[in-house]
C-alpha cells in the first residue's frame, strides 16, 4: 500500500514530486501540497490536480510522508508551522540540501527524519536520490520514504556524512552535464556546424553516452579508453582537455559545491537557534 504523502514547497522539486508520484499510481486523494504563495497554489493545483493550500499545518494532517522541499533557509520556520500537527507516526523526508537531521530533530525530537537528496532528472523518473534515517527512523519509516523517492527515479542509501559530496556531485551533477552540452554546441557552430543539427549531435551523444555508461559493466576508464586510439582525434581531444586542466576543474567545481552544501546547513542550524 502506498504512503500518503504532503508535499511543502511547490517550486520546481515539489512539483517534480507532485507529478512523479502520480505517474508511479499515487491517488490525488493521497496527496497534498502546500506553499506559502497564492498564485503558485492556484496553478500547482491546475497542473497536478492535488489540493493545494498556504496553511501548511493543513497539508501534513493524517499524510504519513512529509516531503520539506522548501529552501534550506525557510525550514526552521516551516517547522515552527507544522510542529504541533505533526504526531510520532508521521515522517519528515527533507530535500533541503545541506539542512541535517540533527537540525530536524532539535525541532521534532520524536518525529522520524529521512535526509535525502534528489536530483532534476527525477522530472523524467530518472533522478538519482541518496538519503538517509535519523535516530527514530525505524525500517517502515525507511521502507516508506524510499518507496516516495523511488518514485522519480533511482535511489541509495547512504551515511549522512557523505550527503554533502552526494549534493555536489549527483545533486549538482546535471548542471555539470548541461554546462557540457553548451559549450560542446557553441564549438560545434564555431565549426561550421548549423545551430539544430548542433544540438541534436549534442544531446544525442550525451544522452547515448551516459545510456551506454549506466548500462555497461565496463568503467568509465575503460569506456573512454575504447573510443581513445593512439594517435586518432579522441586523442587529440582528450590531450587537449588534460592540458586544459579539466579533471583540476571537475575536481574544484564538487568541492565547491560541497562545501556549499555544508554552508547551507550551518545557516539552517544557525536560524533555528536563535
Amino acid at each position: 500500500m502506498k504512503p500518503t504523502v504532503a508535499i511543502l514547497g511547490a517550486g520546481s522539486m515539489g512539483e517534480t514530486f507532485g507529478l512523479g508520484l502520480l505517474r508511479a499510481g499515487w491517488e490525488t486523494s493521497d496527496l497534498s501540497i502546500a506553499d506559502r504563495r497564492h498564485e503558485r497554489i492556484r496553478e500547482v493545483e491546475f497542473l497536478t490536480g492535488i489540493t493545494a493550500t498556504l496553511d501548511a499545518a493543513q497539508a501534513v494532517a493524517g499524510k504519513r510522508v512529509i516531503v520539506v522541499a522548501v529552501k534550506p533557509k525557510d525550514v526552521p520556520a516551516l517547522l515552527e508551522q507544522i510542529r504541533e500537527t505533526l504526531a510520532a507516526d508521521q515522517v519528515i523526508v527533507s530535500i533541503a540540501a545541506g539542512v541535517t537531521i540533527a537540525s530536524y530533530e532539535k525541532e521534532l525530537p520524536d518525529i522520524p527524519i529521512v535526509r535525502s537528496m534528489p536530483n532534476t532528472p527525477a522530472a523524467i523518473d530518472e533522478g538519482m536520490t541518496a538519503y538517509c534515517g535519523g535516530t527514530h527512523a525505524d525500517t517502515e519509516a525507511i521502507k516508506d520514504a524510499a518507496a516516495v523517492l523511488g518514485a522519480v527515479g533511482d535511489t541509495i542509501e547512504l551515511s549522512e556524512d557523505l550527503l554533502d559530496a552526494v549534493t555536489a556531485v549527483s545533486g549538482t551533477g546535471p548542471a555539470y552535464a548541461f554546462l557540457l552540452a553548451e559549450a560542446m554546441t557553441e564549438a560545434a557552430i564555431r565549426e561550421g556546424l548549423p545551430h539544430y543539427a548542433a544540438e541534436r549531435l549534442v544531446h544525442q551523444t550525451l544522452r547515448g553516452a551516459g545510456m551506454l555508461l549506466a548500462g555497461s559493466d565496463k568503467s568509465a576508464f575503460r569506456l573512454r579508453s575504447d573510443v581513445t586510439s593512439p594517435g586518432g582525434t579522441t586523442a587529440a581531444a582528450m590531450y587537449a582537455l588534460e592540458e586544459g586542466g579539466f579533471r583540476t576543474l571537475i575536481e574544484d567545481a564538487i568541492r565547491a559545491a560541497a562545501r556549499r552544501s555544508r554552508e547551507l546547513g550551518r545557516t539552517a542550524a544557525g536560524d533555528s537557534d536563535g
